[in-house]
C-alpha cells in the first residue's frame, strides 16, 4: 500500500442550512445548524483513508474544544496525527451556509492553520518517505510551496487542489505533478471559463489536470498528445455538495497509490463523490471503500 501523506488545514465546520442563501446586507432564517469536523487538508485525509489509504496528516491544531474533537475524528478513521501539532489558541473553523439546492457559501478562519508556515524535519521526513503527496491551499503558501519542493526531490508524486483560489508561485506550479481544480478555480486560475480551454492553459504549468465539473462530471488532460478525457458524473440528486471535491481527490490519491490507470481512479474517485453528495456535511458525508466499491 503506498503511503499518502497530506499537508492541509484541519478545521470545524458550523454549517447552517436554509432555502436560499442571503444575499449581500440580507438575514434569512435558517432551518437547521451542524458542527461538522473539516477543513480540506482533513477532509482529504479522512476520505483517503476510509477508501482504505495508510494516510498521515501533517497540520496543526488549537488547544480550544474543536482541536480535541478534530484530532479524534482522524484518529477513528485510522489517520496517524503524529505530526498534526497543537498550538496557542484557537482551531480553524470553516463557516457554511447550505442551501436547498446542496450550493454552498464558505468563510474560512484559519487559527491555527495559519501557524504552519514552515516544515520541521519529522514534517518533511514524512513527506519524503509518502508515495503520493496531497496538497491545497488552507495554510499558508510558504508551507505549501515547501513541501511540495520536498516532495519533487524525493520522487514523490504531488496533487495540488488550488482551493481557496489564489495566485500560484511557479516555484509551486513547478512541483506539482497533477493539478485538479474545479470549474470556478480553473477559470480563475486561467482566465479561461471554457473548461477545455483553461485546461490547455494549465498544462503548460502542470504535466496532469482534472477540472472536476460538478454535476457534468470531470474533465481530464495530459502532456504528450493524448486526448482529453471527459468523465460524466453518475446520476444523483445532490442535498449537499460541501465534502465532494475532497473526497474525490483522497480517494483518487488511493485508487493512483494502487497503481490503477487514471481513467479507472477517476471514475472510482466520481463514484465516491456521487456518494457525498447525497449526504449532508463533509466528513460526515464521506464514504467507505465498500461502499465505493459497490457504487
Amino acid at each position: 500500500m503506498t503511503a499518502i501523506a497530506v499537508l492541509g488545514s484541519t478545521n470545524m465546520d458550523l454549517v447552517a442550512y436554509v432555502a436560499r442563501a442571503p444575499g449581500r446586507g440580507e438575514t434569512v432564517t435558517g432551518r437547521e445548524f451542524r458542527t461538522v469536523p473539516g477543513g480540506k487538508g482533513a477532509n482529504q485525509a479522512l476520505a483517503a483513508a476510509r477508501a482504505g489509504g495508510e494516510v498521515v496528516m501533517i497540520g496543526a491544531v488549537g488547544t480550544d474544544e474543536y482541536g480535541s474533537l478534530l484530532r479524534a475524528n482522524l484518529e477513528h478513521a485510522g489517520v496517524d496525527t503524529d505530526l498534526l501539532h497543537t498550538v496557542a489558541g484557537p482551531s480553524g473553523t470553516a463557516h457554511i451556509v447550505v442551501d436547498d439546492e446542496g450550493s454552498n457559501a464558505i468563510v474560512v478562519v484559519p487559527g491555527a492553520n495559519g501557524t504552519v508556515t514552515a516544515l520541521g524535519p519529522g514534517e518533511r521526513a514524512a513527506v519524503a518517505a509518502a508515495g503520493l503527496l496531497l496538497l491545497q491551499l488552507e495554510l499558508p503558501l510558504s508551507a505549501v510551496t515547501e513541501a511540495a519542493r520536498t516532495a519533487k526531490s524525493h520522487g514523490v508524486r504531488t496533487i495540488l487542489t488550488p482551493s481557496p483560489v489564489q495566485p500560484l508561485p511557479p516555484g509551486l506550479l513547478d512541483a506539482v505533478d497533477l493539478l485538479v481544480p474545479n470549474e470556478h478555480e480553473a477559470a480563475r486560475l486561467t482566465g479561461q471559463t471554457e473548461p477545455h480551454a483553461a485546461a490547455q492553459v494549465l498544462l503548460q504549468q502542470v504535466p496532469e489536470v482534472v477540472i472536476t465539473l460538478g454535476g457534468k462530471g470531470c474533465l481530464y488532460v495530459a502532456r504528450g498528445g493524448e486526448p482529453p478525457v471527459l468523465f460524466p458524473a453518475p446520476e444523483v440528486t445532490a442535498v449537499d455538495t460541501t465534502g465532494a471535491g475532497d473526497t474525490f481527490v483522497g480517494t483518487l490519491a488511493v485508487a493512483l497509490g494502487e497503481g490503477r490507470s487514471v481513467p479507472e481512479a477517476v471514475g472510482w474517485a466520481s463514484s465516491a463523490a456521487a456518494l457525498c453528495v447525497q449526504r449532508h456535511g463533509a466528513s460526515t458525508s464521506m464514504p467507505y471503500r465498500s461502499e465505493i466499491d459497490a457504487a
